[in-house]
């Protein structure tokens, strides 16, 4: 995902494709999903362990910090502050919060089943 991300951040904006009406949307959601998934790779290397959820969060959002650097050496591009408060931020938070909801409550619900049964 580090790669992914660093790919997309290398292209000088001229390369950048439009998406015409929803352009802003289209890109600010490409940051939200990259760095959701990012944040879950972190913490399947984590093990997915309840606890260190908040590690990989923090080690997507410091990816994003560096990531904003580096698109201040891409010609037409420059780093945002917004887009790793917001976008990349939100996108790990949220990415694991709904990825925690659906991985856990599962486990929970076989837990009850299996102490229910015997």
């Amino acid at each position: 995902m580090m790669l992914v991300i660093f790919a997309f951040s290398s292209r000088p904006s001229n390369d950048l494709p439009d998406f015409g009406s929803i352009d802003s949307i289209a890109k600010k959601g490409g940051h939200m999903l990259g760095y959701a998934l990012l944040s879950l790779a972190y913490w399947r290397g984590l093990e997915f362990k309840r606890g260190k959820a908040w590690l990989a969060w923090a080690f997507a959002v410091l990816y994003a910090v560096t990531d904003e650097l580096h698109q201040g050496f891409v010609r037409g591009r420059h780093p945002s502050l917004w887009d790793v408060l917001i976008f990349d931020n939100f996108g790990a938070a949220i990415g694991l919060f709904v990825f925690a909801i659906l991985k856990f409550r599962r486990l929970d619900k076989f837990s009850f089943d299996k102490d229910e049964s015997g």
